[in-house]
């Protein structure tokens, strides 16, 4: 599917990286004899080998990328409305669900016992900080 992959999702190895990748990984495929030096993926690359490939890994990766990308467009919808907002106290309740969401996006995994994480971020229409207190899963 070279359609798929456009130059920004692989690029193909240079002989001294095919040379390096042989040393490290003994079970390489790749013969001194094949014409032509081999592609390797970026990681945008990887995701889109992950909505072609049908293993449950891939299946997975896939759910993860669409959730991903549902909640950055939910967090674009927020961001306006929070520029929106007159109300002081509704625009801090608006900062508030921003911070969660975009805390989910950036440390979906985050596994701590009993500890605050703070996220700050600046945009034009003011400075956003969210601190989130999560327990072990």
């Amino acid at each position: 599917n070279p359609d798929k992959f456009p130059s920004t999702y692989m690029f193909q190895l240079s002989k001294d990286e095919v040379e390096i990748l042989r040393t490290k990984i003994s079970s390489t495929n790749y013969s001194a004899k094949s014409r032509s030096l081999p592609y390797a993926f970026t990681e945008k690359g990887l995701y889109m080998l992950a909505t072609i490939l049908k293993s449950k890994t891939a299946i997975n990766t896939t759910f993860a990328i669409i959730e991903t990308f549902a909640a950055v467009r939910e967090l674009k919808r927020e961001l306006v409305e929070l520029h929106k907002e007159g109300d002081k106290e509704e625009k801090h309740s608006k900062m508030q669900h921003f911070g969660e969401i975009l805390t989910n996006i950036v440390m979906p995994d985050l596994e701590t016992t009993e500890t605050e994480s703070s996220l700050e971020l600046n945009f034009i229409i003011g400075k956003i900080k969210h601190s989130v207190k999560r327990v072990k899963r």
